[in-house]
C-alpha cells in the first residue's frame, strides 16, 4: 500500500506529521510545482515526499484535504479512480443542500472520483488537536470513519490503527456519517469532538 496526502495546507501539513511520527511514507501534493514546497516538507520528516499531482493520484490511498470547493478539480487528474480510496478530509460548512442536490457531501465527492472507493475521516478534528501526539494519558485518540464500502472503511481503520488512533466506524455516509458532515451553516454532532479510548 502507497499514500498520498493531496492538499498541503494547515490539515495536509498536520496529516503529514501523523505519518512521519509513525515512520510511514507518504507522498504530499499540490497543484503547484512540488519544489515550492519542498522545504516544508523536509522539514516533517525523511518519509514526506512532495510531488506533482499527477504522481500522487498513483497512490492506492489518498487523502483529499482540500477545500471541500477544490475536489471537483482534483478529481479531473484521473478519468476513472477504480479501485483508489479516497480518504474525504473536507468539510463543505455554508455550502447549501441545493448545491450538494440534497446529498451528504461525501456523496457528492464520490460522485466526482468515479469508480474510487470513498471514506470519510479525520474530518472532525481541527488541525491543533488532529497535530498533537494521539497517545494521550494511556489512551489514544479517536477518529471517526464513514463509508460506504466496507473493506475501504476496514483499510482506512487499519492505517488509522498504525498512526496511533483508535478509529470508529459510524457506518454508511448518509447515515451515522451525517454526524461528521457539515448541513450548510451548522456542523454534525461529531465534528470538533475530541474523545480520546481507553484499553
Amino acid at each position: 500500500m502507497n499514500y498520498a496526502v493531496i492538499g498541503f495546507g494547515e490539515i495536509g501539513q498536520t496529516l503529514a506529521k501523523a505519518f512521519a511520527r509513525s515512520g510511514i511514507a507518504v507522498s504530499v501534493a499540490t497543484t503547484r510545482d512540488p519544489e515550492s514546497f519542498a522545504s516544508v516538507a523536509a522539514a516533517i520528516g525523511p518519509d514526506i515526499t512532495p510531488t506533482t499531482l499527477a504522481d500522487a493520484v498513483t497512490a492506492d490511498v489518498i487523502f483529499l484535504a482540500v477545500r471541500f470547493q477544490s475536489h471537483a478539480e482534483v478529481a479531473k487528474a484521473l478519468p476513472n479512480w477504480q479501485g483508489k480510496i479516497i480518504v474525504d478530509v473536507t468539510n463543505a460548512y455554508g455550502v447549501s443542500s441545493e448545491e450538494l442536490g440534497g446529498q451528504p457531501s461525501a456523496k457528492v465527492v464520490a460522485q466526482a472520483f468515479t469508480g474510487s472507493r470513498l471514506v470519510k475521516g479525520f474530518n472532525h478534528l481541527v488541525a491543533g488537536v488532529l497535530d498533537q501526539d494521539p497517545a494521550v494519558q494511556g489512551g489514544r485518540r479517536v477518529v471517526f470513519l464513514t463509508s460506504d464500502d466496507d473493506d475501504a472503511a476496514a483499510q482506512v481503520g487499519a492505517l488509522a490503527e498504525d498512526l496511533g488512533f483508535v478509529p470508529i466506524n459510524l457506518g454508511a455516509l448518509s447515515e451515522g456519517g451525517l454526524l461528521v458532515q457539515a448541513h450548510d451553516k451548522s456542523w454534525g454532532r461529531l465534528i470538533f469532538k475530541d474523545l480520546v479510548k481507553f484499553d
